[in-house]
């Protein structure tokens, strides 16, 4: 019993981890901004250069191919 009472507080103590200054976390949580935003442009460039090749393999309307209006006689 002794030897819990010795060893209880010396565990607490073990466990208690100093937390992060607002410095380190700031730096933390900038980087991962940092991060996402990066990827984010990357998936827009992507979206962009999908959507330019796309346009460019669709066909061209030809204002020839279509008959001219009727006059109606």
């Amino acid at each position: 019993m002794r030897g819990a009472v010795i060893l209880l507080p010396l565990l607490l103590l073990a466990g208690c981890k100093d937390e992060p200054d607002f410095e380190a976390r700031y730096d933390k949580a900038a980087e991962e901004i940092a991060a996402r935003a990066k990827a984010m442009d990357v998936d827009i460039t992507e979206s962009e250069e999908a959507a330019a090749a796309a346009s460019r393999d669709l066909p061209r309307a030809d204002k020839r191919a279509n008959p001219p209006a009727s006059s109606g006689e």
